[in-house]
């Protein structure tokens, strides 16, 4: 019996040692990707100078504004946004024991766009004078409720079907294709009444991009993201005891109806707050969770983090990619991680359709 012990804690040992090191090489990852992020562009940059501006000097104006105004609040953008999605897709992919969840397959990003359409075209949010009914200063908040109200909509259908219903996966993601279409025919009926301007306006924030990051935003988008992380975080015990089913979990102490709706309220949040500001990034929730099992196995307390830390090397590195694969054009970077993300979907619903025949 005793051999058969220190064997498996050697292989315990073994596997934490290499989910260690997988850690680290993902923060070595992010570390360099957010350094180069900061030198890559169409003003051309070197090292040398990028680290006398991250050191305070000031002699060169215009490359310290480049750098600390355009360049360094869109990394922090990409770092926090890659982040939530991360953890938010796990999250759902737990709650809703459903492997191809994400705010994005779901439709809760088109549900936050809807929201954020309506701010901009009924409310006048995204008007540049007072002419709409929501002051020019209380704007983006007002986009950020409307977003979250759109989102929280979306995950409220989802919930009365999963929880109701007890539908299959594959009828949770159809759902989601459903809201999907239905929030994208009510933002199209919305532009069809509106404005030139306020057509504009719902056309860029659909559009992922990360250089409308400004430094006011990050401030507003970290407030209220970095809770939400933590949270998420906090509860990785009681989403390996969900793994076992509600029963099981509710013996062991996890309410697990409060655990599920504070769980998807919380994802909504992620992608309300990330569409309001930046647009519609999708495929990250679900691809960074799925990067990352292989790794870490189904222990939450490890594949949350992981998962935010998968998030944010993709789109740094999806961003990096937008700026160089058609320069001096910028991409946006949305287009980009739907681009990788599509295959990856259908490879995923291909390989569980087959696992349940």
């Amino acid at each position: 019996m005793k051999p058969l012990v220190n064997s498996t804690i050697i292989a315990y040992q073994k596997r934490l040692g290499w989910r260690n090191l997988g850690g680290l090489l993902l923060l070595l990852g992010l570390f360099f990707l957010f350094l180069l992020s900061l030198k890559i562009g169409t003003y051309k940059i070197t090292w040398p100078m990028l680290t006398n501006i991250l050191a305070s000097d000031n002699s060169e104006p215009l490359l310290t504004h480049v750098i600390l105004q355009i360049r360094l609040p869109r990394a922090i953008a990409a770092l926090v946004t890659g982040a939530a999605l991360g953890c938010a897709g796990a999250a759902m992919q737990n709650v809703l024991r459903n492997p191809l969840a994400s705010p994005f397959t779901l439709g809760v990003s088109q549900g936050a766009a809807c929201g954020a359409a309506f701010a901009i075209i009924i409310l006048g949010a995204g008007l540049p004078t007072t002419a709409g009914l929501i002051p020019p200063y209380l704007a983006p908040y007002s986009i950020v409720l409307a977003a979250f109200v759109g989102a929280l909509l979306t995950v409220a259908v989802l919930t009365l079907l999963a929880f109701f219903r007890d539908i299959s996966p594959e009828s949770m993601i159809l759902t989601g294709v459903a809201l999907s279409a239905f929030f994208g025919a009510v933002t199209m009926l919305l532009q069809y009444f509106a404005t030139d301007i306020e057509v504009a306006g719902t056309v860029f924030w659909t559009f992922g991009d990360l250089g409308k990051a400004r430094w006011r935003d990050l401030f507003l988008i970290l407030a209220l993201l970095l809770p939400a992380l933590l949270y998420l975080w906090r509860q990785g015990w009681s989403f390996n005891a969900l793994l076992w089913g509600d029963e099981t979990a509710a013996s062991l102490g996890v309410k697990v109806g409060s655990l599920r709706l504070k769980t998807l309220i919380i994802s909504a949040l992620l992608a309300a707050v990330t569409i309001a500001f930046l647009g519609i990034i999708g495929f990250v929730g679900l691809i960074a969770p799925h990067l990352m099992r292989p790794m870490v196995g189904q222990d939450y307390r490890y594949l949350i983090p992981y998962s935010a830390l998968a998030g944010a090397v993709l789109l740094l590195a999806a961003d990096l990619l937008a700026r160089v694969v058609m320069a001096p054009v910028v991409l946006p970077v949305g287009i980009l991680t739907s681009f990788a993300g599509a295959p990856l979907f259908i490879y995923l619903l291909a390989r569980n359709r087959k696992g349940r025949q």
